[in-house]
């Protein structure tokens, strides 16, 4: 059985996905290349950031005896940066986090995205969604991730950034990410959670869903949200907004935007779940979001 984020993603897919001949094209144009799962027809509007000023390339960290592999960039020549950690869809960190990384390197911050599912498998190597989420990401457990974007923040502490000032966003399964790891470490400032699921059903590999731990969160979450988004029901978004409301000042702090029009995905510019206004938005009030925070 898969969770219930994986399912959203699968069927957020479905109307775009695209044929292989069309995929290596995608890929050989674009350079760092997507998942061949996630690749629709419309990938060819994705949005290309320049490296024009910035650090930029692949390192690895080690966590308990593995290196884990993490893209990051940076404006070059800087320290003391503020820290953001960009985490993946279900699709692995394929060019489309390359590029989110990127862009707030622009805007000034360190930003590093590791590849979280790298001892379950290389998510860029499988051509059928199911494989992908039996064989890799069903199998990734919760502490795994913890542990792996805590040793993010330390190779960040090390290369440039602020570890005082680390925020951290993610998209999809990394929304729900975003909230655990919120909670989970008290190096976070602020958070900008994507069309994460809040509820589920705990398993040993995930033990809670981000409702059983929004009363104690370390920094503020800005969720965004769409109304249209079939697999996240906006009912969920009420209960954890009660458990927000009776929780500590960081929980209190956090808010909530829907966009009502958008479905799930939306910020994700391959794809054709992707709205342009309010992607746009979204990344405006994240930016905002964080400054306001103190991590800028």
């Amino acid at each position: 059985m898969f969770s219930e984020d994986l399912k959203t993603e699968f069927n957020a897919l479905l109307p775009g996905q695209s044929t292989p001949s069309r995929r290596s094209a995608l890929k050989a144009a674009l350079g760092v290349g997507y998942a061949a799962t996630a690749l629709p027809i419309m990938a060819q509007t994705a949005i290309k950031t320049s490296s024009d000023g910035l650090k930029t390339g692949e390192i690895s960290f080690e966590v308990n005896g593995f290196k884990v592999p993490a893209f990051f960039a940076a404006p070059e020549g800087k320290t003391n940066l503020p820290v953001v950690l960009v985490v993946q869809e279900i699709f692995g960190v394929h060019e489309y986090i390359a590029d989110t990384a990127r862009r707030f390197a622009k805007a000034g911050y360190l930003a590093i995205a590791p590849e979280l599912y790298a001892r379950q498998g290389d998510p860029t190597k499988y051509g059928e969604m199911a494989k992908l989420m039996a064989e890799v990401v069903s199998k990734v457990p919760d502490a795994q991730v913890m542990a792996d974007l805590d040793g993010a923040v330390k190779w960040a502490g090390a290369n440039g950034g602020n570890t005082s000032k680390v925020a951290i966003t993610g998209f999809c399964w990394g929304g729900r990410i975003t909230w655990l790891y919120t909670a989970y470490s008290p190096n976070v400032k602020a958070a900008a959670a994507w069309y994460g699921r809040i509820v589920g059903q705990p398993n040993p590999l995930m033990p809670q869903n981000p409702i059983d731990v929004g009363a104690t969160l370390n920094g503020p979450v800005l969720g965004l949200y769409g109304g249209a988004d079939a697999g996240i029901p906006l009912d969920t978004l009420d209960k954890m907004k009660a458990v927000l409301t009776g929780g500590n000042a960081a929980a209190k702090a956090s808010e909530f935007v829907v966009y009502p029009d958008a479905p799930h995905a939306f910020h994700a510019d391959y794809r054709p779940s992707y709205r342009k206004e309010a992607a746009e938005d979204g990344w405006k009030r994240t930016l905002a979001w964080f400054k306001a925070n103190g991590v800028a």
